[in-house]
């Protein structure tokens, strides 16, 4: 049986934090008032002297663990290709940028670095003896639009079983499980005046596997407001969604790479008062982690796609999983 430790990305608090509402200890405070255990801190957000830290910044994160009881488990890395004006960055500087990024979880004392999927399965394997030296497990992001075993992330397993690194694995994010449209994008464009109609319409388009173009010149030729090429668009880029059928396949996939996960990224979108996330399946998810070995921290990020701050979604989404997995209080 699995052991799930519940944790929350201080990204959660990012409008709060952006607008000057919480400092840094204020995004600790409400991570513990809602019930983390742990928290992911993303580098490029909340590093005053990113990509490094301070000796006064880490300073800070220990009086605040003092204070509050918890602190940083888990590290948000930047792989960012786009840095030169001209070009990508190649695999030699993508490497080296996550070097810097593994000396900055472990200066914070983390255990985990989570990785996105623009450093190449080549500079992944890579990065494995760095990995090993610093004691930091390095999970590549499992993000919508990929699932599982989608072809590239098949490539970084390949990697994982080829190294045998115990440090080198993946960190699924549930919004690669969404079955339904994001409520979020729904409730503004609802807001910004597009027809309700023409949403459903937009999301049968998207679950038939029409075209994107050719679903917009549809929508367009039955009078849908203009607003709706934001949602339109999410549905098929990064918060897109499958069929339903699709599900079984996806969380027999999820079954396949847990054994090679070293956290888990509880990305949700919205949650009502009825703790239910309207587009990500949790409750089939969780019941395929709880019926696993899966040893670690389930991260909860809210994307807060409607501006509003995270602080009550964040204690309703620790709520929620402490029910489905029975976490004890």
């Amino acid at each position: 049986m699995s052991t799930v430790k519940l944790g929350a990305t201080l990204f959660c608090y990012g409008t709060e934090y952006a607008r000057y509402e919480y400092d840094f200890e204020e995004c600790v405070k409400q991570a513990a008032l809602a019930g983390a255990t742990g928290y992911e801190i993303v580098g490029t957000q909340m590093l005053p002297s990113y990509p490094n830290v301070s000796d006064d910044f880490l300073g800070l994160v220990q009086r605040l663990k003092a204070k509050y009881g918890i602190g940083p488990v888990g590290y948000g890395a930047n792989n960012d290709k786009g840095m030169m004006h001209d070009r990508n960055l190649n695999d030699d500087e993508m490497l080296a940028d996550a070097l810097i990024d593994l000396k900055a979880a472990h200066k914070l004392g983390c255990k985990v670095m989570r990785s996105q999927y623009m450093l190449s399965p080549e500079a992944f394997e890579r990065l494995a003896p760095y990995a090993e030296l610093y004691d930091i497990r390095v999970g590549i992001e499992i993000h919508n639009p990929e699932s599982p075993l989608s072809p590239l992330m098949r490539r970084y397993l390949e990697v994982i079983k080829k190294t045998k690194s115990k440090h080198l694995g993946f960190i699924p994010d549930f919004g690669c499980f969404a079955i339904a449209p994001n409520k979020a994008h729904w409730i503004k464009a609802l807001e910004a005046g597009v027809a309700e109609e023409h949403l459903q319409m937009a999301a049968d388009m998207r679950y038939q596997g029409i075209p994107l173009e050719e679903a917009r010149e549809k929508l367009l030729e039955n009078g849908a407001h203009p607003a709706i090429n934001a949602a339109l668009q999410g549905m098929y880029g990064f918060v897109q969604f499958k069929p339903k059928s699709e599900l079984p396949r996806m969380l027999e996939e999820l079954k396949e790479i847990l054994p090679y996960s070293f956290e888990l990224h509880g990305k949700f979108h919205y949650l009502g008062e009825d703790l239910v996330e309207p587009s990500i399946p949790y409750p089939e998810i969780l019941e395929v982690v709880k019926a696993s070995d899966f040893d670690g921290y389930l991260i909860c990020e809210y994307e807060d796609e409607l501006y509003c701050g995270g602080a009550e979604f964040t204690k309703r989404q620790l709520s929620m999983a402490k029910s489905l997995l029975e976490v004890a209080e």
